[in-house]
């Protein structure tokens, strides 16, 4: 009563249609797991910067592979160092971080509109030269770690024994008029040159190393002195670091008793070019801190690349198991002993803002819970003068006065 073939037909027709419908499935499912088919473009997903012994090192994380340029240019005399994925895409970047405070000044994130590629800025000091390298390895679930490390370079500076003054040029004697023929340059006004320039100090003799020549030095954050030396700080080290010729900077190191796990420290550098501002940096710093994770992560800092390639495979290993769980813990000590000394904090905000919001915003950042997932951030929470918040291993809060004089 039916037909045999005629069924078996449509048998197969069923199963051939429910073989097209599991191909699909299995075709959206790996569409959905695929980022390259996802998101065509690459994505930038984290940046970072540190030191690892006497390398500075900018390390960025991607989702996959991706083309990258690293070039150095000059903008407005400051020289430049920049790295750019031209066809990748930016995650959760920072717009800005804080260099080293040796070759790197900060670094300054961009990204094309409406997609154009990520760009890395490093703005380097001027008159450090430096060498640099760079490396792309595979990263931990299919990312890619991209590295570019810098290096003082001080064989580039001439020395000044190696440098020899020109030759004495003798005179010609000419018979006819009894006199030379070579011309004696007129004396002329001596200008300072930059590397001999030294920069007006302000009146008055204080002693070395004491709030009063802290207090001469910069005169604008004179409050924030104040503020400390009321509190009970004493200067503890004061050092000179000198240029033949010139005075370079000096730097301060603050202790109180009251507070044994914080310091200050405070850098002053004197213009050594006409029309140039003098800087001072002051920092209130938990890079104190006792403990064991804290002595740790101090050691493994000082790890060269040899040691580093001892214990781990390659180097992003070694920010991944070794100093990233460290950072972890030191964000929540920190912020315990923040927390705890919540006062010298706000007052050390107080005397360099007038503005009272940004000691209540500083400390709403410290509050914030700790995530395991990001590498800790950096805060810009006053911009005159500036003022950073540092949440990455060691919280620190950083003053920079710019004084024209």
């Amino acid at each position: 009563m039916g037909c045999p073939h005629g069924c078996k037909g449509l048998q197969v027709l069923a199963r051939f249609g429910i073989f097209l419908g599991v191909l699909a499935l299995l075709t959206q499912v790996a569409a959905a797991q695929s980022p390259s088919r996802g998101n065509p473009r690459p994505e930038v997903r984290r940046l970072g910067l540190s030191k690892v012994g006497e390398n500075t090192l900018l390390t960025l994380v991607l989702d996959r592979s991706a083309e990258a340029k690293v070039s150095t240019r000059t903008v407005s005399g400051k020289p430049q160092l920049v790295v750019e994925f031209p066809q990748a895409r930016a995650g959760r970047l920072p717009a800005r971080l804080e260099g080293d405070d040796l070759l790197v000044e900060q670094v300054v994130t961009e990204t094309g509109s409406p997609g154009g590629g990520v760009r890395i800025i490093l703005e380097l000091f001027p008159d450090q030269p430096y060498v640099f390298w760079r490396k792309s390895q595979p990263g931990t679930g299919g990312q890619t770690i991209f590295m570019v490390g810098l290096k003082a370079d001080p064989k580039a500076r001439p020395k000044l024994a190696q440098m020899r003054p020109p030759e004495p040029q003798e005179p010609v004697w000419n018979p006819k008029s009894g006199e030379s023929d070579l011309e004696v340059p007129k004396e002329r006004e001596s200008e300072p040159a930059p590397e001999e320039y030294r920069s007006p100090e302000p009146m008055g003799s204080t002693a070395p190393g004491s709030f009063a020549e802290l207090k001469r030095l910069m005169p604008k954050a004179t409050t924030l002195l104040q503020g400390l030396e009321t509190d009970g700080w004493t200067v503890s080290e004061s050092r000179n670091y000198d240029r033949p010729g010139q005075r370079l900077s000096r730097d301060f190191v603050l202790n109180n008793r009251k507070y044994p796990d914080l310091v200050v420290k405070i850098l002053y550098l004197p213009a050594n070019t006409p029309n140039t501002p003098n800087i001072s940096i002051l920092s209130l710093s938990t890079e104190n801190l006792t403990g064991e994770a804290a002595t740790k992560y101090q050691g493994l800092r000082q790890w060269n690349f040899a040691k580093i390639k001892q214990h781990y495979e390659d180097i992003g290993d070694f920010f991944d198991e070794a100093l990233k769980p460290l950072r972890v813990k030191l964000r929540e000590e920190t912020k315990a002993l923040t927390l705890r000394d919540a006062q010298v904090f706000e007052n050390f905000v107080k005397g360099a803002c007038r503005d009272p919001k940004v000691a209540q915003q500083v400390m709403a950042h410290v509050r914030e819970k700790v995530s395991p997932r990001f590498e800790g951030v950096q805060y810009t929470v006053c911009e005159n003068p500036l003022v950073l918040l540092n949440l990455v291993d060691f919280l620190y809060l950083k003053v920079y006065y710019v004084d024209p004089h």
